[in-house]
């Protein structure tokens, strides 16, 4: 078939049929994932659920695909599962470069959610449960998009691995490097986060770098010996406003104090207190210089000391000429399934991030359209289920 003929066309159609046929079975899976509550560091729970997902994986594998589960010790297990190529006009690369998928399968809800925030379908059309939207929806239509390449004999050009990981909301802390050795194989990265309100997907996401500062003082009597003191809360005080000095509008660079904590009792000048900084970014130039600038904060107090910890966890996700390319591709296979597809930079980071950093042509925010990531009214809208499947299929066969 020719680029963007009819007969494409007709094939996203008949894909969004399939897809719209299979929504109680659509929907049956959806539940299942939710109702295996997931939580990040709840290590059991996530081996059981990577367990779930790989017996259902397996069979879609056989005939030269392989699925594994990688232990992450205190976190989890992770999921990788390879397919082979399988139309006739495969990439003349040697050997060829692969297509990531990935997602990650820990929640942010605590274990016992489901009890007061089940699993159920509105009279509007919405789909409620914790984790639905971040990211268990796209991790349904990851698994059932694999499945109708294989019921419909549907070829895909190169080789595809799927990575889920079980740590990416606390920081990919054990998935990293295995993010970052899939992607080095990989000639694009479709990430299966939720979209942006509305369906948009993301070509661009800031940088993120997270750290701790902490100010040393020196304990005494409040009242009988203030002046002895140092006090660490007044030096940490000076330090979290030399903090918020580094916020730079006009790049759109964000530096919040989020966590404080000090002090040991009302009447002892408190001799240690701490800060947690949150760090956002566009481009490696911004986040270096701010890096710096926080490495560099010197006491203010006669006798204070600063230990200072962390630095850049996710790179940015430059909104680059290789990610537009790519939404190109899918904004014209988003018309054969009835969608209007759009883009946008976001300020929060996923494991696309990692790839795009890579260079690797990286699309993210491919789930299903809803709203409330880590929120009371978190769901998705059951109408995009089926399409955004299709989509997702469509991909995996043409890219």
């Amino acid at each position: 078939m020719s680029e963007g003929g009819s007969g494409e066309a007709h094939e996203g159609t008949v894909l969004v049929e399939w897809f719209r046929r299979r929504q109680p079975e659509m929907l049956r899976l959806l539940g299942r994932l939710i109702e295996m509550e997931s939580k990040s560091g709840e290590e059991a729970a996530l081996v059981q659920l990577a367990e779930a997902v790989a017996d259902y994986l397996r069979p879609l594998a056989a005939g030269g695909g392989e699925v594994a589960l990688l232990p992450a010790p205190g976190a989890g297990a992770h999921l990788r599962a390879r397919f082979p190529a399988t139309a006739d006009d495969r990439s003349a690369e040697e050997p060829p470069r692969e297509i990531l998928v990935i997602g990650h399968l820990d929640t942010v809800w605590p274990m016992g959610t489901l009890q007061r925030k089940p699993c159920e379908v509105t009279a509007d059309g919405r789909v409620l449960g914790p984790g639905v939207f971040d990211m268990k929806a796209g991790v349904t239509i990851l698994l059932e998009s694999l499945a109708a390449l294989r019921a419909l004999s549907l070829g895909t050009k190169r080789p595809m691995t799927v990575l889920l990981t079980c740590d990416e909301e606390v920081g990919s802390r054990t998935s990293r490097q295995l993010v970052e050795e899939e992607a080095r194989r990989a000639a694009v990265a479709l990430v299966l986060e939720p979209p942006v309100p509305g369906g948009i997907v993301k070509t661009g996401r800031k940088g993120i770098a997270t750290f701790q500062v902490r100010a040393i003082g020196r304990a005494s009597h409040a009242g009988l010996d203030p002046r002895q003191g140092i006090n660490a809360i007044v030096e940490l005080a000076h330090q979290v406003v030399a903090l918020q000095a580094l916020n730079d509008d006009a790049r759109d660079v964000t530096v919040s104090t989020g966590l404080i904590k000090g002090g040991v009792a009302l009447n002892v000048v408190p001799p240690e207190a701490e800060a947690k900084v949150d760090v956002r970014f566009w481009g490696a130039e911004d986040g270096a210089r701010v890096v710096t600038a926080i490495e560099q904060l010197r006491p203010v107090l006669p006798g204070a000391e600063l230990q200072i910890s962390g630095g850049i966890n996710r790179p940015a996700m430059t909104r680059s000429a290789a990610n537009l390319a790519l939404f190109e591709t899918a904004r014209r296979l988003a018309g054969e399934v009835g969608l209007d597809l759009r883009e946008q930079a976001v300020g929060g980071g996923s494991d696309g991030n990692f790839t795009a950093a890579l260079g690797v042509p990286t699309l993210d925010g491919l789930g299903v359209d809803g709203a409330g990531a880590h929120a009371e009214h978190e769901h998705i809208l059951l109408a995009d289920l089926a399409p955004r499947a299709a989509l997702l299929t469509r991909l995996l066969q043409t890219l």
